[in-house]
């Protein structure tokens, strides 16, 4: 009965039409506006550039490191401060019916950032008054890069929050599968974009503009990303201005309390929201940082990599579907757990690699299971919350916050082992995630709701 009156609390009226397909299909392009900034600023093109626009090592506020462990800290750091403000943010979304305006403000914020990144040139030990000039230089690459990773980590909530809102349960993982491909083709399409303007600088007259043939990609992302989100802005459910609007932030807290009411007593999903913690470490800091992998171990060119980013998207769809194919034919926990025993080869087989052909083998292993484990882990959680659930976006902010704490474990732990033993290290630790992970996830039952 409490967990009824829970329930009750937390629902609202939304007069959605569930499995509409115009609805999914903008639902789907908030996947592939978003997406251009996962792959191009946080996989493809900016990673590499930071460690070939920044010193070996940095000096920030007295403190020296390499600038790979700069790198992964920032990460780190971004999705701290994420982890502390999603709580009362996704909470008054529940309550305040804002789940579209903080959509909006994140998507904003993140963008402008990706533009911001232009003025990143890169750092110098030739120019007078180097300090002050790598400072400043610095502070725009790193603080730029944070921002506009909260702005796209932080708009993840609210837009995975609306998946039980537009679909019925069997659809879930369909519907889920639909969004990360449109992310994938999107972000591939202008991925190719920028390829050929850095392979070809002169068929657009920048052959002598030197860091710019870069830069420019981080401006075409912040556009891409901003204007193909007016596609969801225009045509999802909009905010429910007949909520309250009177102390929001307490409201906030106060949904989060009601949901952990109902999650502390559910086992099914305490044991998946572990395992999830876990295997998200491993896989999103292999996501994070497998360029910076490739261009310190192996020195690999910004275009090669981009080549190797392509292979991985590509794979990255057909990898999506097959597994959702799979979870058909054998259920979610068998296909997640398939995943992360994939998972922990790739981590080790990278930790040896030696040769290019080998990291392109490791790459392609990396997409067959990308795109999988995102799409199943998603849909699983969904199929997990209790029946009759109608206000989501509290329930997903413990996803979301798990997922943020989980990225801020594996890159803090990855910069550290990276700052003490070395790279080739700190990829072997990850198998740990995995590991734990596949353990959790062993006692996690999940309801079938297909129809047969």
């Amino acid at each position: 009965m409490k967990d009824e009156n829970i329930l009750n609390n937390l629902s609202v009226s939304e007069n959605l039409l569930l499995n509409d397909k115009r609805t999914i299909t903008a639902w789907a392009f908030f996947d592939w506006a978003n997406s251009a900034y996962a792959l191009t600023i946080t996989t493809a093109i900016f990673p590499a550039y930071f460690t070939a626009a920044t010193l070996d090592e940095v000096n920030i506020l007295g403190m020296h490191m390499k600038n790979t462990s700069l790198y992964a800290f920032a990460i780190s750091a971004a999705y701290l401060i994420l982890m502390v403000l999603s709580p009362w943010m996704s909470g008054i979304a529940d309550y305040g019916g804002k789940r579209m305006t903080f959509m909006r403000f994140f998507t904003i914020l993140g963008a402008i950032s990706c533009i911001g990144l232009t003025f990143f040139e890169g750092m110098s030990s030739d120019l007078p008054a180097t300090a002050a000039y790598n400072l400043q230089q610095v502070g725009i690459g790193t603080i730029c890069f944070m921002l506009g990773t909260i702005g796209f980590a932080g708009g993840l909530v609210f837009y995975n929050s609306y998946l039980p809102l537009i679909a019925s349960e069997d659809q879930y993982d369909r519907v889920s599968a639909k969004g990360f491909s449109y992310g994938y083709i999107g972000s591939v399409l202008l991925l190719v974009v920028n390829l050929v303007i850095i392979q070809k600088p002169e068929w657009f007259g920048l052959e002598n503009s030197g860091s710019w043939v870069y830069r420019i990609a981080f401006l075409m992302v912040g556009i891409w990303w901003l204007g193909f989100a007016m596609i969801p802005f225009k045509r999802l459910p909009q905010d429910d201005d007949s909520k309250p609007k009177d102390n929001l932030m307490g409201k906030g807290f106060e949904e989060l309390k009601k949901v952990w009411q109902v999650i502390k007593n559910e086992k099914n999903i305490k044991s998946f929201l572990g395992s999830f913690f876990f295997y998200s470490a491993g896989v999103q800091t292999v996501l994070f940082l497998a360029a910076i992998f490739a261009k310190t171990e192996l020195g690999f060119e910004t275009s090669s990599l981009i080549l190797v980013i392509l292979i991985l998207q590509i794979v990255a769809i057909g990898g999506a579907h097959l597994f959702a194919k799979l979870s058909d034919l054998k259920g979610n926990k068998f296909s997640i757990i398939t995943m992360l025993f994939i998972w922990i080869v790739v981590c080790i087989a990278a930790s040896l690699v030696q040769e290019s052909i080998q990291f392109y083998t490791v790459a392609a292993a990396v997409g067959l299971v990308m795109g999988g484990v995102q799409s199943m882990s998603r849909s699983t959680y969904s199929k997990l919350l209790p029946i009759g659930t109608k206000d989501t976006t509290s329930y997903f902010s413990f996803y979301d916050i798990l997922e943020k704490l989980a990225i801020v474990s594996g890159t803090f732990i990855f910069g550290i082992t990276d700052q003490l033993v070395g790279m080739r290290n700190s990829v072997l630790v990850l198998t740990v995630f995995f590991i734990v992970g596949i353990i959790l996830m062993w006692n996690v039952k999940i309801r079938d709701t297909s129809i047969r």
